[in-house]
């Protein structure tokens, strides 16, 4: 075992993880005050799904054997038979190499659901994760990620997720968007209608931040110059992110928005994704700055032409910004920085080889996931209704699905409405009672 090695992974493993929780905090604190824990509750429950599914047939489905390029055997059920304690090339145990490709079975779903909130079924949305697990995502891992999948033999390059994971998800967020339609137009106070939580919003961003680099630089399975190099292009595409994001408002909105920030600023960690291992840091800055630019494109001006109601722009951010990051890599990926590439992106003089197989892989990508993620939302439907009903729209998720609510005085003033003469003496004293701080 490789000590360096292993331990490296082990906290790559943990952040990648912590940032599940941190995306419950980011879309926790964009929706409206009505489904605040419908939103967090949805993405932190993936988290036992997700690691159960892995276990059971994920695993195998992903890397296990070939069946076609396309998705592998399972010849181990629920891991029986595995060597956990056999050494992968980088001299880390397979059970280690297991967990880190578990974190990203996780976090790819919790992605897509920040295009739904506030109208989806909790029991759809569970339902179709499953299925959506074990039919698109897993098949994605293969045709990519292993040495037998026909996206990684035609060299098609996605150093940690890019297509995997956020057009994967990005993608799926527009079906699923498109399928549902439209919220309901309510009369809700200007509070309700608001973001529940600006400072949730920044936590689960800079969460989010941190453990993008487990994310990226673990993509390297090693503690290597590869390694060091995605941390540092992920911290300047991510900082090029951000800045453009901030000229754009200044510019043509003239107020800067935090939610705005923390979206360029997620805009530049999904465009650096599928490239961070390959790029130098000027390719690096390019990437973040032309997936903000084409992110901040569509969520202002395109999406509100096409209509779908991409309630958290799951879309806008992840799959636009992965397409861009995604293509781009056949632009600015060189062998100066990662020799295990066959051929230089096409700004170093590989000519249109590379690039034309990340077009093709991108877009394969998006037609596969569309195509797969439409036949699951359509054979649901058949069984499981998908959206809530009216009533329960307006009243929110929260109450509707759960029975319960993010703030709990508006339940205590609530009661109190409800027994007011119960509370009559008491309410009449604290209106009576003299200040005695008016002295001061």
């Amino acid at each position: 075992m490789n000590a360096a090695n292993t331990a490296f992974m082990a906290l790559a493993t943990i952040l990648v993880l912590f940032m599940t929780p941190g995306l419950a905090f980011y879309y926790g604190g964009l929706v409206s005050k009505r489904n605040v824990v419908n939103t967090m509750l949805s993405v932190f429950v993936i988290c036992g799904i997700a690691i159960l599914l892995f276990i059971v047939v994920g695993y195998e489905l992903a890397f296990n054997g070939d069946l076609a390029g396309v998705i592998g055997h399972v010849n181990h059920f629920f891991l029986h038979g595995v060597s956990l304690t056999k050494l992968t090339a980088t001299g880390i145990p397979e059970g280690l190499y297991f967990l880190f490709e578990m974190m990203f079975a996780i976090i790819t779903p919790a992605l897509f659901v920040g295009a739904v909130v506030g109208r989806i079924r909790f029991n759809f949305l569970l339902a179709f994760i499953i299925c959506w697990s074990l039919l698109v995502y897993y098949p994605m891992v293969h045709l990519v990620w292993s040495t037998h999948g026909w996206l990684a033999r035609l060299g098609v390059l996605d150093f940690a997720g890019g297509t995997v994971v956020h057009i994967n998800a990005g993608v799926t967020a527009y079906v699923l968007s498109a399928f549902l339609g439209r919220r309901l137009k309510t009369t809700q106070s200007t509070d309700e209608s608001h973001p529940y939580n600006l400072p949730w919003v920044l936590c689960g961003t800079a969460i989010l931040w941190v453990g993008w680099y487990g994310f990226n630089a673990g993509s390297a399975l090693a503690i290597n110059q590869i390694a060091v190099t995605a941390m540092l292009t992920t911290t300047v595409a991510t900082a090029s992110a951000m800045v453009v994001w901030l000229i754009l408002e200044m510019t043509l909105r003239g107020k800067v928005s935090l939610p705005g920030i923390c979206t360029g600023t997620l805009c530049g960690l999904v465009g650096i994704t599928p490239a961070a291992g390959y790029v130098t840091v000027a390719g690096a800055f390019w990437i973040g700055m032309l997936a903000t630019l084409a992110s901040y494109g569509f969520v202002h001006y395109l999406k509100a032409k096409i209509g779908i109601d991409d309630v958290l722009d799951a879309f806008g951010c992840h799959g636009v910004a992965g397409i861009t990051g995604s293509i781009l890599t056949g632009v600015f990926a060189t062998r100066q920085v990662n020799h295990s590439i066959l051929r230089n992106g096409l700004l170093y003089g590989g000519g249109w080889q590379l690039f034309g197989r990340q077009l093709i892989g991108t877009g394969l990508t998006v037609v596969i996931v569309a195509v797969a993620s439409t036949v699951v939302v359509m054979g649901l439907r058949l069984v499981i209704s998908m959206r809530v009903s009216p009533a329960a729209e307006r009243l929110g998720l929260d109450e509707s699905e759960h029975g319960e609510h993010v703030d709990d005085s508006e339940n205590s003033m609530r009661e109190i409405a409800q027994h007011q003469t119960e509370f009559a003496g008491q309410l009449a004293r604290l209106n009576t009672e003299p200040n005695h701080d008016s002295d001061d």
